[in-house]
């Protein structure tokens, strides 16, 4: 065994949001923590603009809701629209459901809120070390260990960490997964995109008609905070190195703007869409745009990687603490992988579906004086459809009990369904995620679960002779009239794993005085100490 120079329990590499969400998250479950980042601060580019409503109830969960929110923008933001330039009118609108209003389905409402407005929130979220301009350049992997090289890119010394386990978090190209010689499936890079950061005084075009983001044939357009600011995304010219931003931008505005973009970064870099074929290999996992890349087109990519920790991060301290046995981090990939297609599959779903709307508008454009003022939209009033996807996932693995004490068959493990219909009906069915329900008017049953597993009954006392269970239970009594909408008799119960997916449902009272245990071992995987 080679000599290290610190030792953790986890190493993450990669500190944008789904690093530091991972970071937060174990730190709450008592998970020794060091994260390290190649770049010498956190990004200053706008990047991920949608913060949904599903990563808003994990952040709820750290108590993050309230400062996020803050430094975003009003629900009215959640809108995109479609203009020939910016400077003319709508001909095309949609809501982004889950964002512009509350929806009874949540306790929370997801936001527009730039990547770079985030990241300082999540940094400050935890006090574990956090590494800037550490770039890794090595892994090995020992029978209980990694051992990761690590280049400080000031004073080029080089360090060793060895780790119990080591998570990815490290983008797209990451580094970890080439270095492990982990290939991707899906259709790779679509597009060399520009990301222009400038200043303009645009406030007469939108203050009336705010969006997040403005598609126009000359690019998008998408205002960077409240206070002020914007971005235009578009092709990268082939001589990008000698582009006119500011011209460029100006005539992208529209040739009666009368307005000149005063530019003041610039960020070239490749729309990818693809999924790793693994997101394990030994005691390193991939997560994020590591594991799989999403075109940005209904902002879901950010939003599946923050999933992902979320999913994974409660299993990592399972099998640290002892209470789980190594065999659930299996069920990381079982479970994620399969999301991460389907969303893939929506985001290129989603990307067609605005290029057909803008096409429908072009056409219009050909029939000239008759052309209508505005496009019907090739799609429903729920912003592309997506809520389902969102709010509706599904897991099917070894951490979810079907009858309440059976694992499906390996078969059996695909989560989505056929049908590409993406609306979400709230569930109590296992390895659904729990439905929100108002246990009191300001608490929600999401926010029963934290760093535990929850039991939520009608009859508490039913179930407390069992209470004496591996792992970390709390039993909560839920209201009678939530019962019935979540399939549950009288003396029924749902078992919650920390992640707010249903582990096991049991429709009427436990089948054995050990049911509870064994559910909570079965789902746990043969607990041993891992230490």
């Amino acid at each position: 065994m080679s000599v290290a120079d610190a030792e953790v329990d986890v190493l993450i590499v990669g500190g944008g949001p789904v690093g530091l969400t991972a970071r937060a998250l174990l730190e709450r479950w008592g998970v020794r923590v060091s994260l390290v980042e190649k770049h010498g601060e956190l990004s200053p580019f706008p990047r991920s603009r949608l913060v949904n409503v599903r990563s808003m109830e994990i952040y709820r969960g750290l108590g993050l809701v309230g400062e996020i929110t803050a430094g975003a923008f009003a629900p009215e933001y959640g809108r995109i629209r479609f203009r020939d330039t910016l400077h003319d009118r709508d001909f095309a609108t949609a809501a982004m459901v889950g964002i512009n209003a509350p929806i009874p389905e949540s306790p929370v409402t997801g936001v527009v809120s730039s990547q770079d407005r985030l990241e300082p929130t999540l940094l400050a979220a935890a006090d574990t070390e956090m590494r800037f301009g550490a770039e890794l350049v090595d892994l090995t992997e020992e029978a209980a260990s990694v051992v990761a090289v690590l280049l400080d890119r000031r004073s080029g010394q080089e360090t060793r960490v060895r780790a119990r386990y080591v998570l990815a978090a490290d983008g797209a190209n990451s580094t970890v997964r080439q270095r492990l010689g982990i290939g991707t499936t899906g259709p790779g890079a679509l597009a060399a995109v520009t990301t222009v950061v400038f200043d303009a005084d645009l406030d007469g075009w939108c203050a009336d008609q705010p969006a997040g983001v403005y598609f126009t044939a000359h690019g998008s357009f998408l205002p960077l905070y409240p206070e002020g600011g914007w971005a235009w995304l578009g092709p990268t010219p082939e001589d990008a190195e000698r582009a006119d931003w500011s011209g460029l931008v100006s005539r992208a505005l529209g040739p009666d703007a009368g307005v000149r973009a005063d530019v003041s970064r610039v960020q070239h870099w490749v729309m990818n869409a693809f999924v790793a074929e693994r997101f394990r290999h030994g005691r390193i996992l991939l997560a994020g745009d590591a594991a799989h890349a999403i075109p940005i087109v209904g902002g879901l990519g950010m939003n599946t990687g923050i999933a992902d920790v979320h999913n994974l991060c409660w299993k990592l301290a399972g099998v640290l603490q002892g209470w789980a046995g190594p065999s659930l981090l299996d069920t990381y990939e079982t479970e994620r992988q399969p999301v991460a297609h389907r969303t893939l599959r929506q985001a290129v779903a989603n990307s067609k579906l605005m290029f057909e709307a803008q096409s429908l508008r072009h056409e219009q454009l050909q029939t000239g004086g008759s052309a209508p003022a505005r496009v019907e939209l090739p799609w429903s009033d729920r912003y592309f459809a997506q809520l389902g996807l969102v709010l509706g996932v599904a897991y099917r693995s070894g951490a979810v009990l079907t009858d309440g004490s059976t694992p499906p068959e390996p078969s059996d493990t695909d989560p989505e369904p056929s049908d590409t219909g993406t609306d979400y009906v709230p569930t109590a069915e296992a390895g659904h995620r729990m439905p929100h329900l108002w246990l009191t008017p300001d608490r929600s049953t999401l926010d029963a679960f934290g760093e535990w597993f929850t039991l939520l009954t009608p009859d508490p006392a039913a179930w407390e002779q069992q209470a004496a269970a591996p792992g970390v239970l709390h039993i909560e009594r839920l209201p009678d009239e939530h019962a019935e909408l979540c399939g549950l008799s009288p003396r029924g119960a749902l078992l919650v794993r920390p992640d707010g997916h249903i582990g096991a449902r049991w429709r009427d009272r436990a089948p054995s005085g050990t049911a509870l245990h064994r559910a909570l071992t079965a789902i746990g995987g043969s607990p041993r100490s891992s230490r």
